[in-house]
């Protein structure tokens, strides 16, 4: 085979090292191929620049002041921000007791006593129980409203407002007053009364019942002083407020010898009072109450302001 390389053939690369594996004028590739493409011609790599204008002082004076104007409403809104979260976390305006002792005006009297209470399981044996209101009584304050040693016993704490409502349960053979007294008192003040309460048993003294209220025309129109069958006192520690209840039959009966829930709930109890399960319905009714005015008082301290 001739090798001799054709007139005008393309030299062969040079080697690395300076060694050509083949001899002298001897090229293995036909004429005008590479075993590489060839590189291709240069292409343009300028262009032709657009002439910049001159910068008019107006148009830098309006572009410096929109940089400052910008810069102060992003100042402003930084500012604001941080104000507003300062607000929000003013302890003052996030704890329970200011919230708490304005609640009786500023909580919907629907909301703090609803017009249906449903107690699941909270009846004799488990049973549920659904009770409703029959009515509300005037918001006032506790002189005229409450025993002259139970308004003895709360004086320490104060008396801001009394508030009063009384419901029926579903046969409306018996009767309950539910009451929230909100106090005066801060926080060490309310822990004092409910360790008094707890330690000197003035919750089951007789001689500290609440009062009822009694309203016309309905199952709780004969519901007085001697009607008063069972009742419950709970001086709450997270909010200045104490919860009560007071429950009766709804015929109008006498009750010799009221008890206090704890007796009322006993299980091997013989009398009339536990018979009838009125304990349950102290206990059931004023717990609900108690719950909603906790959630409700949470949810206000914690609505950001």
């Amino acid at each position: 085979m001739d090798l001799t390389p054709r007139p005008g053939a393309i030299p062969p690369p040079p080697y690395p090292g300076g060694h050509h594996p083949y001899p002298q004028g001897h090229f293995p590739y036909p004429q005008g191929h590479l075993p590489y493409p060839a590189p291709e011609s240069p292409a343009e790599i300028t262009t032709r620049l657009r002439p910049v204008p001159a910068r008019h002082p107006a148009r830098a004076a309006a572009a410096a002041a929109c940089v400052v104007l910008g810069l102060g409403l992003i100042g402003g809104a930084v500012t604001g921000a941080y104000l507003t979260s300062e607000s929000s976390a003013d302890p003052a305006a996030r704890d329970p007791y200011v919230t708490g002792r304005t609640a009786w005006r500023d909580v919907p009297v629907d909301t703090l006593f609803p017009r249906t209470l449903k107690g699941e399981g909270a009846g004799p044996g488990g049973a549920d129980r659904v009770w409703t209101r029959i009515g509300v009584a005037p918001d006032s304050g506790c002189t005229r409203a409450l025993d002259p040693l139970l308004l003895k016993a709360l004086r320490p704490v104060g008396c801001e407002r009394l508030l009063r409502a009384t419901y029926a349960d579903a046969t409306s053979s018996s009767v309950t007053t539910v009451g929230m007294v909100f106090t005066e008192g801060g926080t060490d003040g309310m822990r004092a009364l409910s360790t008094r309460f707890t330690d000197q048993h003035l919750d089951v003294r007789t001689d500290l019942m609440p009062r009822t209220y009694a309203v016309k025309g309905t199952a709780a129109a004969g519901f007085g002083d001697g009607q008063r069958a069972t009742w419950t006192i709970h001086v709450l520690t997270e909010v200045p407020v104490v919860v009560f209840a007071v429950s009766g039959f709804a015929d109008g009966r006498t009750v010799t010898h009221p008890q206090p829930i704890a007796k009322a709930l006993a299980a091997d109890s013989t009398a009339d009072v536990a018979q009838a399960g009125l304990g349950h319905e102290a206990k059931g009714i004023a717990d609900r109450i108690e719950r909603g005015l906790r959630r409700t008082v949470t949810d206000l301290s914690e609505k950001p302001r």
